[in-house]
């Protein structure tokens, strides 16, 4: 009994030891993404600028989920930060459209009202570089279509394949395909990081390709743009609790500092370095950052 008894008090110790030296859980910042390449890169720029510029603690949860799943995780206080893109705050969160000649700005601006309303989080400014969609497909595929219109009249004899979520969202395909009459003859799923080498190898005839992944370069992909101006604008920004800005005064101002850091040019090429190189998202991130100036 001696022995339990002692055996108990020194857990009761050892808990409190952790409590009182800034182990807990509380005192961290968690930053978390989504499953594909530049969502896994982002995540360990805005940690290791935070880190680097204050004393506060962080830790990245990798590939979390799609907005699906980093929204309610953000409501609930599972995580903290993680970067967004404006269209689909507004669309796949939202549930709000994007109105004819309505400028990025604009379309920011209600996005952060809309969180602050609805999910006590708010946006930071935009890292720079925007992310929107183009319909890719190989260059030897006879396809030679330059906006969506055009492809829109060769669909019946084509296969698209996207990833899971973009069936599933407001912005997605079902939205899509009704405003510029596609209909495609298959329909197939893919995880996003899988749907470039399924399009490569003759899988499937059209993805809804991201305009920073260099893999569109890198296997030659001829693409169709969006005439219409379907899809908002895609700014990418942090997204964080508001109660956490509480917590951590010195954070809005620091992650501010990032606003119009990253061009197109440097995500594509951070992306290629994951993808094609084979590259650690999280080095990557240091090198961005060191190269940038902005850390030591």
């Amino acid at each position: 009994m001696k022995k339990l008894i002692g055996l108990s008090l020194g857990m009761m110790l050892l808990l409190a030891g952790c409590g009182n030296g800034g182990g807990n859980e509380e005192d961290v910042i968690k930053i978390s993404g989504k499953k594909w390449t530049e969502q896994y890169i982002l995540p360990h720029i805005l940690s290791e600028y935070i880190q680097a510029k204050t004393d506060y603690e962080v830790t990245v949860d990798e590939g979390l989920g799609e907005v699906t799943i980093l929204t309610p995780a953000l409501e609930k206080g599972d995580i903290d930060i993680y970067v967004e893109y404006s269209g689909t705050g507004l669309e796949a969160v939202l549930k709000e459209k994007a109105k004819e000649g309505e400028t990025a700005d604009e379309i920011l601006k209600r996005v952060r009202a809309g969180y602050e309303e609805q999910l006590n989080a708010t946006w930071l400014e935009p890292l720079g570089f925007e992310n929107t969609y183009v319909l890719a497909y190989r260059n030897d595929a006879g396809i030679d279509a330059e906006t969506f219109t055009d492809l829109a009249t060769k669909s019946g004899d084509l296969s698209f394949g996207g990833p899971h979520e973009f069936y599933e969202r407001e912005d997605g395909y079902d939205t899509l395909a009704e405003a510029y009459s596609f209909q495609f003859k298959e329909k197939k799923s893919f995880d996003p990081n899988i749907m470039y080498e399924a399009v490569k190898n003759k899988e499937v005839d059209v993805i809804p390709a991201f305009t920073t992944d260099a893999r569109i370069d890198r296997f030659e992909l001829a693409y169709a743009k969006d005439d219409k101006k379907f899809f908002p604008s895609y700014f990418a920004a942090p997204v964080v609790r508001e109660e956490v800005l509480e917590q951590y005064p010195e954070l809005e101002g620091v992650l501010n500092e990032l606003a119009g850091k990253i061009s197109e040019d440097q995500m594509r090429e951070m992306n290629a370095k994951v993808d094609i190189d084979g590259e650690d998202p999280k080095q990557v991130a240091i090198n961005f950052l060191k190269e940038a100036g902005l850390i030591e």
